[in-house]
């Protein structure tokens, strides 16, 4: 890549207009097994993980790479067998993300909305819409988020109305962490009507009064985008509005949420200890006091090592446990199995939140000194841990967790949960 071809690479935290993503111009792929699904992410990784760096630190935005990342076909992963998608296993699914988290995390977090949005679609939407918002996503068509509101009483809390104008709905509001929607070709917002009453609406990104802006500042996860969206009497065709009633009766909706998540911060542990152990191997000096010729062959630095890859393996076994639990929850939506399903997610978030965070953090502890010079960046995998592990705190995740077990009591269901 030249230096000229570098320089005009689009960048975050640009305050100037962004064009809206053009929309494919032929289907993305199908995926058609569980194990293509994971050869795919692997490819896929392996072209993301080089620049990763190089992107975190520019702050240029992965363009190319969620354009290859979607048509790809991961991103219609979730979308059922009866529609013509590849209906995966959670588990699975959970898999992919990790794999593309552990190249590039930001990518990941980019996908991670599309996904819960699916999954929304195939229990919220009538019939016709399941039809047509499942055949954009296997045309290759991107949904983003506008979900969150920066100043608003809690994360649950959403001051964005929409009002029924016959056919159409119009809808004003001002969001913010819209992770994916500043490189979607579809806008979701979570939007309530006078009674309170939640909806999303499927507005193209393209639609007039939709403005996304390019504002996100976190130190973490740079290159997600995640800034604000105005929506300024947005109208949309009512046939776009999905209602809310997924968390109204027992439902998967919250730890298919939750467990994209935990992906990406099993993700960003895998990552990271890859790092940590080629940069032992290939850079680090031995302590003095071992007497050793190498840094990898320092008895405690061995210890550690293995300490932190038993505590990613025990990290990514409950995911793969919650994959299972969430795919049992969809084929039979009980009080009881969604509970299990939500708890068993909860327990995988809260190990890869530890091992994603204690990781990153001994990564310098562990390669020395050099580790944190600039030129390496390998500070992106703490920030990127650190940013994205504060979705949900992981201390009411204990709480559900004990209450489950201890007293009976199932944990709440919402999107957090």
């Amino acid at each position: 890549m030249t230096a000229t071809a570098t320089l005009e690479r689009p960048r975050v935290n640009s305050l100037a207009p962004f064009a809206p993503r053009p929309r494919p111009v032929q289907a993305a792929h199908i995926i058609r097994s569980d194990a293509e699904a994971i050869e795919i992410a692997h490819r896929l990784a392996a072209r993301f993980a080089p620049e990763s760096a190089l992107r975190d630190r520019e702050g240029f935005l992965p363009i190319d790479e969620i354009d290859a990342y979607s048509q790809s076909g991961l991103w219609g992963l979730n979308v059922p067998k009866a529609y013509g998608g590849p209906g995966v296993s959670y588990a699975t699914l959970a898999e992919v993300v990790a794999i593309i988290s552990a190249a590039d995390s930001s990518i990941a977090q980019i996908s991670q909305n599309h996904f819960v949005l699916v999954a929304h679609v195939g229990l919220d939407a009538s019939e016709a819409q399941k039809r047509e918002l499942f055949g954009l996503v296997l045309q290759g068509h991107r949904f983003g988020n506008a979900f969150s509101e920066l100043n608003s009483r809690n994360v649950a809390a959403f001051e964005t109305k929409v009002v029924v104008h016959g056919d159409e709905v119009e809808v004003s509001g001002q969001k913010f962490y819209t992770t994916g929607a500043l490189l979607s070709h579809i806008v979701p917002i979570v939007a309530v009507n006078e009674a309170g009453k939640g909806y999303i609406v499927f507005a193209d990104r393209d639609t007039p009064g939709l403005t996304v802006i390019n504002d996100w500042s976190g130190f973490g996860q740079r290159t997600t985008a995640s800034g604000s969206v105005k929506i300024e009497r947005v109208r949309v065709p009512q046939s776009r509005v999905v209602p809310i009633d997924a968390f109204d009766h027992p439902t998967a909706a919250g730890p298919i949420s939750q467990i994209i998540q935990a992906a990406i911060d099993a993700g960003i542990a895998r990552g990271a200890l890859a790092d940590s152990i080629d940069f032992i191997r290939t850079k680090s000096r031995p302590w003095i006091d071992s007497g050793k010729e190498t840094a990898g062959e320092d008895p405690f630095t061995i210890a550690a090592i293995g300490d932190l890859q038993i505590r990613l393996h025990a990290a990514e076994a409950l995911l793969e446990r919650a994959g299972r639990l969430v795919d049992a929850a969809l084929a039979n939506a009980t009080e009881a199995g969604v509970a299990a399903a939500t708890v068993g997610t909860a327990e995988a978030k809260v190990l890869t939140t530890q091992v994603a965070i204690e990781v990153t953090n001994r990564l310098f502890e562990l390669a020395g000194t050099r580790s944190a010079l600039t030129v390496h960046n390998l500070d992106r995998h703490w920030r990127n841990a650190r940013i994205h592990t504060l979705h949900d705190p992981v201390r009411w995740k204990f709480f559900h967790i004990g209450n489950y077990y201890l007293n009976g009591v199932n944990p709440p269901r919402h999107p957090w949960n």
